[in-house]
């Protein structure tokens, strides 16, 4: 089996043009990631006393409507959902303050339905934190458990944050 010399280089040049399509559309993608960082909390700024969100009879997810940070705007105040712009590693945390009211805090942050982690205190603030895979389009925010009462006021305590650490 006789290949020519002329052949021969055609193949090759195809495969590496191929493969260095590859590696320009990849440089692309990654030109497309945003930055993507937020952070917010429960209370609407400029207003002063405690706000009580709960107790609820059903698990109830938090909408953090004082948004000091939506870089990217991936975080949406009218929902309290995040949801992911490209594929990457992310790192959330989140803090509950309780009420002082007989009801403990109770917040567990849940990506697309799966409950990840919980924030639980009877007797003061319970923070948690974790970082996550996330897959583009899929969804991360924090329910306030049933039964369980968050409290927030202008020094904005019960919050939610979160970034991307990069892209994967």
């Amino acid at each position: 089996m006789n290949v020519s010399l002329v052949q021969l280089k055609e193949d090759v040049t195809t495969e590496q043009v191929a493969q260095l399509q590859t590696e320009v559309n990849k440089l692309k993608q990654k030109l497309k990631v945003r930055q993507v960082a937020f952070s917010a909390s429960l209370m609407a700024g400029g207003k002063s006393g405690n706000q009580n969100i709960g107790p609820f009879s059903a698990d109830t997810t938090l909408v953090y409507k004082n948004v000091q940070t939506n870089i990217g705007n991936a975080y949406n105040p009218n929902t309290g959902v995040f949801t992911a712009p490209v594929r990457g590693a992310y790192h959330f945390e989140w803090w509950v303050t309780y009420n002082n009211g007989g009801y403990p805090a109770g917040a567990v942050l849940v990506k697309n339905s799966e409950n990840v982690f919980m924030a639980w205190e009877k007797q003061g603030s319970a923070s948690n934190g974790v970082t996550l895979l996330l897959e583009v389009g899929d969804v991360v925010f924090v329910r306030l458990v049933s039964n369980t009462v968050a409290r927030d006021n202008q020094h904005h305590h019960t919050t939610f944050s979160g970034h991307l650490l990069f892209p994967m």
